[in-house]
């Protein structure tokens, strides 16, 4: 079942960053459809300077961050890795959930072609690597989940005890902030991120 706008729009993104875990997430680009059991995610909220919104401050980049929760936030990353997010809380509410990696479930042979690879393994084990696997781009910036191109099923919940919260990676910049616990992962899936 496809998860409903509710899920998105509750007010504690590390709340959902966490219960995203094991989630399904599925892409129809092009015909070619994957998906994927989300096995990471970071939380990013205006309230705290590892944000693009860090103090509500909008800018032509963030500016699907103030949007009703429930749609793609896409961005580039270093200028060559797009980035893939998903927006929660109400609008003017700036939050986000980075998806770092994914645990191929279907169309494997779609993501190794746009891989260029044969080897399946850890081809989704990073944010950028899981955009391209899963064809994901910043055309689909702002696309709503509930659209046929990206939607996210509901899936057995993750275990609590198999759920490892640490900090968020890459955003050193943030200060005390980058110390928040706001990243969580599948503990012992080979899926998980290398950093």
């Amino acid at each position: 079942m496809i998860l409903a706008p509710d899920f998105y729009q509750q007010p504690n993104v590390v709340a959902i960053a966490r219960k995203l875990l094991g989630k399904v997430l599925i892409t129809r680009i092009n015909g070619e459809v994957t998906a994927g059991r989300i096995i990471e995610t970071e939380a990013y909220s205006y309230k705290e300077r590892g944000c693009h919104a860090y103090n509500n401050k909008q800018t032509p980049r963030n500016e699907i961050m103030f949007v009703m929760g429930g749609v793609a936030y896409v961005y580039l990353c270093y200028g060559m890795h797009n980035l893939f997010n998903i927006v929660t809380n109400k609008t003017g509410k700036a939050e986000a959930v980075l998806i770092r990696a994914l645990e191929p479930v279907a169309g494997q042979e779609v993501m190794l072609a746009r891989m260029n690879t044969k080897k399946l393994n850890r081809i989704t084990s990073g944010p950028g690597k899981l955009t391209r696997a899963f064809g994901i781009d910043r055309s689909l910036n702002g696309i709503s989940l509930l659209n046929s191109k990206i939607t996210l099923e509901d899936a057995a919940p993750i275990n609590s005890k198999k759920i490892v919260a640490t900090t968020r990676i890459g955003i050193d910049y943030a200060g005390t902030d980058a110390l928040l616990p706001w990243r969580f992962y599948v503990k012992d899936n080979e899926w998980v991120s290398k950093w």
